[in-house]
């Protein structure tokens, strides 16, 4: 929340206010609920207070202004931010804006120092600590839907809501070319938020599992087009997109070069066989190789790699 250090009136609140996680949060989730509703949204964005001590939206250059927001991402805090807010809005804020004009596409793996996010039989839920957790429902809240693939339904049986942060479900898509799942896995069976399972168009003739919608998309062999999968998404306003998992998927959407930013959670583990997280086609020179720009972020006891893959006005 909102930590005043002295008595003060709306007017001079940028310069006796300290925005803690609290807010950040509640800025980032209007946001999200704006750039999905609004037609378009102005350039540059001023948030400050109601005379109640509601968050508002104030010309950006207001005396009353805490913090400044592009359209494309970039912020200014004209009040005193924590460490903790500053890396929610570095981490968040590109989700929280994500819209038609600006689609965003984020994937992320959690995986051990040598690499691997499973075991050899899938085991993959102690890799990561319990921060690493609540930055991918943190991802959800501010997502439109959240992408994995059968593996990942198969092994973990995940419910891929929001459950540990204030914010909405995300649409659940799952990739199931060969349409292998079963109707007994918990996200078909529950109404929370919608379903959609993606296959073949050669098997999209029949029901999906439990309460899923099922889209098919044309294939070659049984590998569906990301670019295709991206288009039926954007189709329903599904402008935030978040791969969560796995390896193959991840892999499969940053070969076809649609990632905006690639999230990669490093556990202090070795594991020394299982389940490899990126995989790609073979490079003979390490100038081939990908290196993007990135962030670093602490948490607990996982490294956190905020990758760019390329810049949002591209």
């Amino acid at each position: 929340m909102l930590k005043p250090r002295n008595p003060i009136s709306v007017k001079n609140v940028a310069a006796q206010m300290v925005l803690d996680p609290d807010w950040v949060w509640l800025l980032l989730l209007k946001l999200r609920r704006w750039s999905r509703t609004l037609e378009t949204l102005p350039i540059r964005l001023g948030f400050g207070l109601k005379a109640h001590g509601q968050l508002a939206l104030v010309p950006a250059d207001d005396i009353a202004t805490l913090i400044e927001i592009t359209d494309s991402g970039s912020w200014i805090a004209k009040a005193p931010l924590t460490q903790a807010s500053t890396e929610l809005l570095d981490l968040y804020l590109s989700m929280a804006l994500a819209c038609q004009k600006r689609p965003l596409a984020v994937a992320h793996l959690g995986q051990s120092l040598d690499g691997r996010i499973a075991t050899a039989c899938g085991a993959s839920c102690h890799i990561n600590g319990p921060e690493n957790l609540m930055h991918l429902h943190r991802m959800r809240a501010l997502c439109d839907a959240i992408i994995v693939g059968a593996s990942t339904v198969e092994c973990d049986d995940p419910q891929l809501t929001t459950r540990r942060v204030a914010g909405p479900h995300p649409v659940r898509v799952v990739l199931d070319p060969r349409r292998r799942l079963t109707a007994e896995h918990h996200l078909f069976q529950d109404r929370t938020t919608p379903t959609l399972l993606v296959c073949a168009e050669t098997l999209a003739d029949r029901p999906g599992p439990g309460h899923a919608e099922v889209i098919g998309v044309p294939h070659e062999g049984w590998r569906l087009p990301v670019q295709e999968i991206l288009r039926r998404l954007h189709e329903r306003g599904l402008f935030g997109l978040f791969i969560e998992g796995g390896g193959l998927t991840v892999s499969a959407f940053l070969e076809a070069g649609v990632l905006d930013r690639l999230h990669i959670a490093i556990a202090p583990l070795i594991i020394g066989s299982g389940r490899a997280g990126i995989s790609l086609p073979v490079i003979n020179d390490l100038s081939d190789g990908l290196r993007p720009r990135h962030r670093c972020y602490r948490m607990g006891e996982d490294m956190l790699f905020d990758c760019q893959l390329r810049d949002r006005d591209s």
